[in-house]
């Protein structure tokens, strides 16, 4: 059953499985939705969210944030679980989880994360190329059209970036530039990483280098072959890291 939770218009949409209160709360990876979850919730109470803008139930943020504001959006549908809740996120969604965790220790029994980019702050890179930079602030003079820009963005941007469009682009901006590793040390909640070992989008160096960082015990499950979308190709991995956290 799809309930809203929170009033319009900041609502979030989530499917109910099981009976509620919910034990388990479920975040989705960047434009992916609730559906990803189907085999690894089945059985169980739980909510799995649409976030805001990700093509789901849930309508696009009224502005841009970063993953803290994601986490203020899906406050109501925590306020809504039982208590010691088992929160899983996937990429984005995993970073929300974070935030939720170190906001609101008191409420959440355990992460399970998976697949979570930038849990601790990669190499310094160059930034863009000083062509596109010059581009830029020849664009923002008005000097170069608005067309003329964007094919350069859709040129040199990453498939994410391509693929967003209006306030999520920008959202995407905020995303790519934070990193969470002043928040792991304040999340005394056991944690459990289940990780593709060919994850090319959140390599297993970043898990294995966030693991010691957390405030409280963090596990590491690794799955062979797993890649990025583990709630597609590894759900049994997920579900068992659900099932060892959940209160009996």
């Amino acid at each position: 059953m799809l309930r809203a939770f929170g009033a319009a218009p900041t609502a979030v949409f989530g499917e109910e499985v099981g009976r509620s209160p919910a034990r388990v709360l479920v975040l989705p990876g960047w434009m992916r939705t609730r559906t990803d979850f189907a085999k690894v919730v089945d059985g169980l109470d739980a909510v799995t969210l649409d976030l805001p803008g990700f093509g789901g139930a849930t309508p696009e943020p009224q502005e841009a944030t970063g993953a803290a504001g994601y986490a203020e959006a899906v406050a109501p549908a925590l306020e809504a679980c039982a208590p010691d809740v088992v929160i899983v996120g996937h990429s984005f969604g995993g970073r929300v989880a974070v935030h939720l965790a170190a906001s609101r220790p008191g409420q959440i029994g355990a992460l399970v994360l998976t697949g979570v980019p930038r849990l601790v702050k990669p190499p310094t890179s160059s930034g863009p190329k000083a062509s596109f930079r010059l581009l830029r602030w020849l664009h923002g003079k008005g000097l170069v059209s608005d067309a003329r820009m964007e094919a350069r963005r859709q040129r040199d941007g990453s498939a994410d970036y391509r693929n967003a469009h209006g306030v999520m682009r920008d959202v995407l901006v905020k995303a790519v530039n934070e990193d969470y590793a002043d928040l792991l040390p304040r999340i005394t909640c056991p944690v459990a990483l289940v990780w593709g070992d060919d994850d090319s989008a959140a390599p297993l160096a970043l898990a294995q280098q966030a693991q010691p960082l957390f405030g409280g015990v963090a596990t590491l499950t690794i799955v062979p072959g797993a890649g990025h979308l583990t709630p597609l190709t590894a759900p049994a991995a997920l579900r068992a890291a659900i099932d060892e956290h959940l209160p009996s």
